[in-house]
């Protein structure tokens, strides 16, 4: 039985290959430097777009600039997109919402939209985090709080500051359903933004979220001093604990190798527009995890899913030593130093226990 959200998905693919117009009216949750670069990129592949956020003086700023001054300086937004500090007016009469608030915004602002969304609709969660409380991604979270709607995830190695510049970039739709990963797909492909699909929204979830622990290692590392050897093994050795837990919670190891799992962790952990990356770096140089969230300036989500990473391994039965440091680094003031030695003077081990040596 195809469900009436999937007959208006179809519709949509129908008319777009009778090259009749797709536009879609689009309510973007969020309005910091990721939700204003999808925002840009919707607009531009023709799409209506209704940007909400909680701070006054920021729509304010977006409605007389028609530009992020802070987060996103330099990416001009067009007539297409409006503002609103009423969320009601971003959820209502929309064909799909997309929600880029901060992972530990997601469940209290799905709370509040629930009224405003009808049976069946489309919301896509881009935000990147676990919660601490539940263990719960933000995809449960939101399923959780809007239990009438369809919910899809929108992930990969993407940063906003590239997006809005129109830099090729690809990322991953991931839904239950195949006709909505494809719809997801349609709304946000284009020349510059090319989007593949998955079944595996767990995977997906996972991998966005565990990724920014690593890349917090990965920084404090470049604020030691040392170098892309040390670099190379943090991701590598990174990548191994992720997809470990993950495959053990239900994810699918080509997750973890593709683009939501390695592609994602090789940015995050090397780019200077990495937030998590840069956190690190400014703890590795002696600042508290406190201090560098306040010079980071924005929401440093590897400090949040930090300890649910560590939770979800204890209750796995999974070990995830990096997780496990950084944690300590984190919350029990361990020296980044003595926390990288820890790490090099574990037992010796086979990288690869399922491969048998010959007799």
């Amino acid at each position: 039985m195809i469900s009436e959200a999937e007959l208006s998905y179809l519709g949509i693919f129908i008319k777009h290959n009778k090259g009749e117009m797709k536009m879609a009216k689009i309510g973007m949750i969020g309005a910091g430097s990721w939700g204003i670069a999808l925002s840009w990129l919707l607009a531009n592949n023709g799409h209506d777009v209704c940007v909400w956020s909680v701070l006054e003086d920021e729509i304010t700023m977006l409605k007389n600039e028609r530009e992020h001054k802070d987060k996103l300086p330099g990416v001009k937004l067009g007539d297409a997109i409006s503002f609103t500090t009423v969320l009601e007016d971003a959820c209502m009469d929309k064909d799909l919402i997309v929600m880029a608030v901060p992972s530990i915004f997601t469940r209290k602002t799905a709370a509040q939209m629930k009224p405003f969304i009808p049976e069946g609709r489309l919301v896509v969660n881009v935000a990147k985090g676990i919660e601490e409380s539940t263990l719960l991604t933000l995809d449960k979270q939101i399923k959780e709080e809007i239990p009438q709607a369809e919910v899809a995830v929108l992930s990969g190695p993407t940063h906003a500051e590239e997006v809005g510049r129109g830099m090729p970039t690809t990322i991953v739709a991931a839904a239950k359903k195949k006709a909505t990963a494809e719809y997801v797909q349609e709304i946000f492909s284009s020349e510059v933004f090319r989007v593949y699909t998955s079944p595996d929204v767990l995977g997906v979830e996972l991998g966005a979220a565990l990724k920014n622990v690593v890349a917090l290692a990965a920084g404090m590392a470049d604020g030691l001093g040392y170098g892309d050897n040390t670099k190379a093994a943090l991701i590598t050795r990174g990548l191994a604990e992720i997809s470990r837990l993950g495959i053990a919670m239900g994810g699918k190891a080509e997750t973890f190798a593709g683009l939501t799992g390695m592609g994602d962790l090789i940015v995050t952990c090397a780019s200077v527009h990495s937030r998590n990356r840069k956190a690190g770096f400014l703890m590795g140089q002696g600042k508290t995890a406190q201090e560098a969230m306040d010079e980071v300036k924005m929401i440093v989500e590897g400090v949040y899913s930090a300890k649910a990473g560590k939770a979800l391994a204890e209750k796995y039965g999974i070990e995830m030593p990096i997780v496990e440091q950084v944690n300590h680094i984190l919350f029990d003031g361990k020296a980044v130093k003595d926390a990288v030695k820890e790490l090099m003077t574990r037992d010796r081990k086979s990288e690869h226990d399922e491969l048998p040596f010959e007799e």
